[in-house]
């Protein structure tokens, strides 16, 4: 468990304004009703395709939803605590329906603080914080349309460090290597 600041500083909040303004979030739930119009299920952050492919750190996973017409596949990565094996994070990148949009998708545990938001952190450099759009029985999300900047972020980074709140006092970070992230992103459907 680390133990982080409550807050974040003002200007990191402000640079990640850029990647989630507060009309984002429409757009975000759009994307999520389109999405779940074509039978893609919002809890599919678990990630339960098949592998297609494996690039360092990160994986493709692909699965036909039950009534959709084409195969749905995802960047994906999943951590754990290095001190609690019950308490993880899992992160999905995916094309939007219409193929022009690349949305960022994070489970967290049930039990996190809602409030206190998802932060990140690429390489010890704050991005900021996004909110959390909603829970359900497989853990709470929270997603973000990845533009170009923050793609480029994860490109050349080496390390994003996801954050969740259990208590306004309590926070947890978790690495996640972005070691194959940039050849995994190239290749994704």
């Amino acid at each position: 468990m680390s133990a982080i600041p409550h807050h974040l500083p003002t200007a990191a909040a402000r640079s990640f304004r850029r990647y989630h303004p507060r009309g984002l979030l429409h757009v975000v739930l759009a994307a999520a009703v389109v999405l779940v119009a074509l039978g893609v299920r919002i809890d599919s952050a678990a990630a339960q395709g098949a592998v297609r492919s494996v690039h360092d750190d990160w994986q493709i996973r692909c699965e036909t939803p039950p009534g959709a017409q084409a195969e749905q596949c995802a960047l994906f990565q999943s951590v754990v605590a290095e001190d609690r094996a019950n308490v993880g994070l899992t992160v999905l990148v995916l094309r939007t329906a219409d193929q022009k949009t690349r949305l960022m998708r994070v489970q967290a545990p049930l039990g996190v603080l809602l409030p206190a938001g998802l932060g990140l952190k690429v390489d010890n450099v704050d991005v900021g914080r996004a909110g959390f759009v909603r829970c359900l029985p497989r853990g709470c999300y929270a997603e973000v349309v990845m533009d170009e900047k923050l793609i480029g972020q994860f490109r050349n980074g080496t390390t994003a460090t996801f954050f969740i709140f259990q208590t306004p006092e309590e926070g947890i970070g978790f690495p996640m290597s972005l070691k194959g992230f940039s050849d995994g992103f190239d290749k994704l459907p």
